[in-house]
């Protein structure tokens, strides 16, 4: 299982010819016949020219090592900040790493090639067609509980004037400067999350839950947004949330801290270097990795480091339970009641309109004669 959900996490490589155009032209007066090996040899050493060795780093980023050498460089974001894309731009800049690891999935990675205009004005309009997509994609209760924090999304969105993942735009863009530098998607399948942080909601927690986001109106500034990289005012936030549904937070914060951890240290595997022949013996070296993360990610994914992580329990679903059952049979009563309710109505007015007009009454008033007379 594990081996599995690796191609599922992550992109298709950047090649050298991402790189920037001045890589190249430095090694233009090279003779023409260099191999392949030669080439990717200079263009390593001045990848590490270029990397630092004691990287000057912004305060909001973890640093993490492995047992073969290997070091780890974990962002934490505010995902509306302006701050954020800088730390992302100026570490990736520093580190100049192997693997760019972010906390997206596969369905989500559209929004690393839409522009800001369009990411603003798709955040903002939550419509019957997205609904029912999500529906479709997740099912009716997953589905639903997507709009509803998509609805939060917007009504910060709408707040700030400002498109989420911004700092993951920025880590695609400064990845694809970096000779030889992958790029991948290290969040848990969002369906998946959907789906198990549903099961774990009893009946009552799924309304409290949806009235809680349908009637969410708090204002909301950029100093609060950039309040959510402090540690102590995050850890408090997540103690509260932690109080009222401990539930929800163990599928969508710490089951995904797992999952995040163990697509890093997936990443954070020695790098093998080109080989003249076969006949070479195989030569390795550490890895550099930057993870871009949401802060709130950071202490999970330092606990969660140093243990043996199976990803196979947390990538199961569940099979829906009784209130899941009757809550969703409640939606869909209310969804067909609402429905019937309104053709009703449609319905009725149609009748009295019609039966308001002059021919309408004439043709009555001719069948009441002609019965009468009968």
């Amino acid at each position: 299982m594990q081996e599995e959900q690796q191609p599922e996490a992550a992109a298709d490589p950047m090649s050298s010819s991402d790189a920037p155009e001045d890589g190249p032209k430095e090694t233009s007066s090279v003779s023409q016949n260099i191999s392949d090996a030669d080439a990717f040899k200079i263009l390593l050493e001045m990848k590490m020219k270029k990397r630092q060795k004691k990287p000057t780093l912004p305060s909001t980023v973890t640093e993490l090592g492995t047992e073969d050498g290997s070091k780890v460089y974990v962002v934490g974001t505010a995902h509306f900040s302006d701050s954020s894309k800088k730390d992302v731009v100026k570490t990736i800049q520093e580190v100049q790493p192997d693997v760019v690891v972010v906390e997206l999935c596969q369905y989500r990675v559209s929004m690393l090639k839409m522009d800001e205009k369009t990411l603003l004005k798709e955040a903002k309009e939550i419509n019957l067609e997205k609904l029912q997509q999500a529906i479709k994609q997740n099912g009716v209760m997953s589905g639903l509980m997507q709009m509803l924090l998509l609805k939060v999304s917007a009504h910060i969105t709408e707040q700030l004037g400002m498109a989420p993942g911004g700092e993951f735009r920025e880590a695609f863009k400064e990845a694809s400067k970096v000779p030889f530098c992958k790029f991948h998607l290290g969040d848990r399948p969002i369906p998946v999350t959907f789906k198990r942080a549903i099961a774990a909601l009893s009946f009552w927690q799924k309304v409290k839950l949806a009235w809680g986001l349908c009637f969410l109106s708090d204002p909301i500034s950029k100093d609060d947004v950039e309040k959510c990289k402090q540690k102590d005012l995050l850890e408090q936030m997540m103690a509260e949330m932690i109080g009222e549904f401990p539930d929800l937070h163990r599928t969508i914060v710490s089951e995904r801290d797992i999952y995040l951890t163990y697509m890093l240290k997936q990443a954070a595997k020695q790098i093998e270097l080109p080989r003249a022949s076969e006949t070479e013996p195989r030569k390795y070296i550490p890895a550099v990795v930057v993870g871009v993360v949401g802060m709130g990610h950071v202490p999970g994914i330092e606990k969660n480091w140093n243990s043996d992580l199976n990803i196979q329990e947390i990538m199961s679903v569940p099979p829906p339970s009784a209130s899941s059952k009757i809550f969703k049979f409640v939606i869909k009563a209310t969804v067909f009641g609402l429905m019937g309710y309104g053709c009703y109505r449609i319905g009725q007015r149609t009748v009295q309109f019609i039966l308001s007009m002059p021919a309408a009454q004439s043709y009555l008033q001719k069948l009441t004669e002609i019965r009468s007379q009968h």
